[in-house]
């Protein structure tokens, strides 16, 4: 008796360490894609430094659980989703004939490629843990939303100890936002909205309400604070769906009268920053971008774009109309000046195997974690880097979604190899 106490025991304190390493394997991963340092040489050391931790790391994870005497035994459904994704990637490579800068292209796409590696034995050791610990699975929103929570955490309190480093000025110096030149502070928000979803998605299976809501708050605070509009609509977007699954009725009245209530301050403080209407109709000077983008731009490369990246035969997108920039703010003109009509193609049928996957899909867990990243994934792709453009960590959290329905445990295989180790075994 005493000895399956221990073991239990022993096995907990495994799952414990394994819940923060992964979760520590994330954040450094999350991590390197921030500026750390100013000097950009430094930063691109961190950059590389991080990325073969990460991955490294999560690998000898994977072997460890292998060696713990767990049998790698996967099946992989609805292959299209990362077949497609794939075949993006190889497009990618291919440009590289015709890119109008090799250097980047080339980079973008080894981090991209990194990533996906990264994920993918992520996703495996994930998988091999709970097929074995079924009673007490470690759950990847909870992952998601600590790792996330202790990097708001950081920028939060940065911006009292050294706010020139994490404020970032916009609006002739009027507008102080978080992030500082360490992060755009749209793709902040959008973290920290990602945070808060995976937050909701433990507090609706009721794990931990209190501690997530604690977080939630933090996150909400940092949010605010980055005064992202289009990660504002994403969140209030999250908070929607959840209050939908939710059985109280006297929940949803509350919620939806809090933010009727404070509507006329968001929208006054930072919709419509120092009452410039006009800025918000142009969404910031973008609709008029994207109108030269594609009848100025597309025209010249309509079928294979420009080259993984690449928006333009130099560095700048450049128009009469409007303001020159290096990338589109949003994703899906990125890969359609990219890689043109061709790799738009490859991209929206990768999507659409995707959805297919969510809605053949039986687990519940995966589908509500599914829709709580994908909202604010989504909607910071239609105005910034988003999940098709430069490397970015919504493209990260995309491509755990890719693998979401893929990995699944192969029980048939693993009975035939513990069958032929006891025949050799006597």
């Amino acid at each position: 008796m005493r000895d399956k106490r221990n073991t239990k025991e022993s096995e907990q304190k495994w799952l414990k360490r394994m819940y923060f390493i992964l979760t520590t394997l994330l954040f450094l991963k999350i991590a390197g894609f921030f500026t750390i340092s100013e000097n950009i040489n430094i930063t691109r050391a961190i950059k590389v430094f991080l990325r073969l931790l990460t991955t490294g790391g999560i690998i000898l994870v994977y072997a460890q659980a292998i060696r713990r005497g767990y049998v790698a035994s996967f099946i992989h459904r609805h292959t299209l989703v990362p077949f497609l994704y794939f075949a993006y990637l190889f497009l990618g490579f291919a440009s590289l004939l015709w890119s109008t800068n090799t250097v980047f292209t080339t980079l973008q796409l080894f981090m991209t490629s990194e990533s996906i590696i990264f994920v993918y034995f992520f996703m495996a050791t994930l998988t091999l843990i709970n097929h074995y610990h079924p009673e007490s699975p470690l759950r990847l929103s909870r992952i998601f939303a600590r790792s996330i929570f202790v990097m708001i955490l950081i920028f939060v309190a940065g911006m009292y100890i050294n706010p020139d480093q994490f404020f970032r000025m916009t609006h002739g110096g009027e507008v102080a936002r978080l992030g500082g030149f360490m992060m755009n502070p749209n793709e902040l928000g959008m973290l920290a909205v990602v945070g808060m979803a995976c937050a909701l998605v433990d507090i609706n299976d009721r794990e931990q309400i209190r501690f997530n809501v604690l977080i939630s708050a933090l996150m909400l605070y940092g949010l605010l604070l980055t005064q992202s509009r289009s990660s504002l609509g994403s969140f209030l977007l999250v908070v929607i769906y959840f209050i939908s699954k939710s059985k109280s009725y006297a929940l949803k009245v509350a919620i939806l009268a809090g933010i009727v209530l404070s509507l006329p301050i968001v929208i006054k403080t930072i919709v419509v920053k120092q009452g410039d209407l006009q800025e918000v109709l142009s969404m910031t000077g973008r609709i008029p971008f994207w109108k030269a983008l594609l009848t100025e731009g597309l025209p010249k490369e309509p079928w294979l774009g420009f080259g993984f990246m690449r928006i333009a035969y130099g560095d700048y997108f450049s128009s009469v109309h409007t303001y020159a920039a290096k990338m589109t703010h949003n994703t899906f003109i990125q890969v359609l000046m990219n890689l043109g009509f061709i790799g738009f193609g490859i991209a929206m049928s990768q999507m659409a195997v995707l959805f297919r996957a969510f809605f053949h899909s039986d687990h519940r867990y995966n589908k509500i974690f599914f829709i709580a990243v994908f909202i604010p994934i989504f909607i910071n792709s239609l105005t910034e880097f988003g999940i098709w453009g430069e490397n970015n960590f919504g493209i990260l959290f995309y491509q755990y979604l890719i693998f979401l329905f893929v990995i699944r445990y192969y029980e048939r295989h693993t009975l035939r190899q513990r069958a032929k180790q006891k025949l050799w075994d006597q």
